[in-house]
């Protein structure tokens, strides 16, 4: 039975009471308490139970009502925020939500003690706005940029890195802006974007900026390529042996630079920045003797290779031998390949 029905019924029940009782007793009764003298029909004592009993029957009924209210919307909102927590560890970000109920307390922190992935396969929820997410992770995941700004990602999390090297990617420009402020980005955010700045500007835009980044090895290949493909806006021998000398490089990593520059560079140049190199940097005197071979210039190599022992470049001096009894060899027969 309702509330409303309780308290018409209840109402019409003492009606009815008061009114058989003063049907057959009109008269009235006089109760003393404490010398306090109160005079009421006796119908009016007769119901007066009743009217406590109704009001307090009442009361707990609201009391209750009202507890029970409480409660039902302390789990509805905590519905609610399950929800904003399951968003929140989709998006990796850390959960602040706080919950009413034990049940969705102990779930919370179930949750905030799993890793949550997005596979890829179909998601269905009721929540749109988890749909949302869920279809956006996969984008990103997938390679596209979401620029959606309602995505709020967490700065440091994986999936605002791995969005970021997305727009470098696909947004050359901002590839640019990124080179120009390089304190501001990963080391892998700038070398991508080092090496599509590389792909698609043009040589004289990456001479402008490449001393912006740490180069490595990987970095500073493409970027030799690219000087090899743009000879009249080449890197200078000074530039070459400068990052060179930074990056360590060893004997084979000379003798593949020396390949690199062998078709772009006119013999000449080509001889004079590997002459400077083995000047200053041992690593690299393979490699020029290397370039001496490959334009013939035996006497040259004759005349180097007094200023060494006869145990150093052995491979250089078979060769020598080879060419003396009338065998040609290359150097890439020999050693050095890739």
């Amino acid at each position: 039975m309702g509330l409303k029905k309780y308290i018409l019924f209840s109402i019409l029940l003492i009606v009815l009471v008061f009114g058989y009782v003063f049907s057959i007793e009109a008269g009235e009764y006089k109760v003393t308490v404490l010398d306090i003298s109160i005079t009421l029909p006796v119908a009016i004592w007769v119901i007066l139970p009743l009217l406590i009993l109704f009001i307090g029957s009442v009361a707990h009924i609201m009391f209750y009502g009202f507890k029970s209210y409480l409660k039902y919307r302390s789990i509805t909102k905590d519905e609610e925020n399950i929800s904003e927590s399951i968003k929140s560890y989709l998006l990796q970000k850390s959960d602040k939500t706080s919950y009413k109920t034990k049940a969705f307390k102990d779930i919370s922190n179930i949750l905030s003690q799993i890793n949550f992935d997005v596979k890829d396969n179909a998601f269905t929820t009721s929540n749109e706005e988890i749909n949302k997410i869920v279809s956006q992770i996969k984008d990103i995941k997938s390679g596209i940029y979401v620029q959606d700004k309602s995505l709020k990602l967490e700065p440091n999390s994986s999936l605002a890195h791995k969005n970021l090297l997305n727009r470098l990617n696909s947004e050359i420009d901002f590839c640019l802006e990124v080179i120009k402020k390089p304190m501001n980005y990963s080391s892998d955010a700038l070398k991508l974007a080092f090496l599509n700045i590389v792909e698609q500007k043009s040589m004289t835009t990456v001479k402008k900026l490449y001393e912006n980044v740490s180069l490595d090895k990987e970095m500073a290949e493409k970027l030799f390529e690219k000087s090899a493909k743009n000879p009249e806006f080449a890197l200078s021998n000074e530039e070459i042996i400068k990052i060179t000398k930074n990056l360590d490089y060893d004997k084979l990593d000379y003798i593949n630079l020396a390949k690199l520059f062998k078709n772009s560079f006119t013999p000449d140049d080509l001889i004079s920045l590997f002459e400077e190199l083995s000047k200053e940097l041992e690593s690299s005197v393979d490699a020029y003797f290397y370039i001496l071979f490959e334009f013939e210039m035996i006497d040259r190599i004759r005349e180097l290779l007094t200023t060494y022992t006869n145990d150093d470049f052995p491979a250089f001096r078979a060769l020598i031998q080879l060419k003396d009894s009338g065998k040609h060899y290359s150097l890439e027969s020999l050693c050095y390949k890739n």
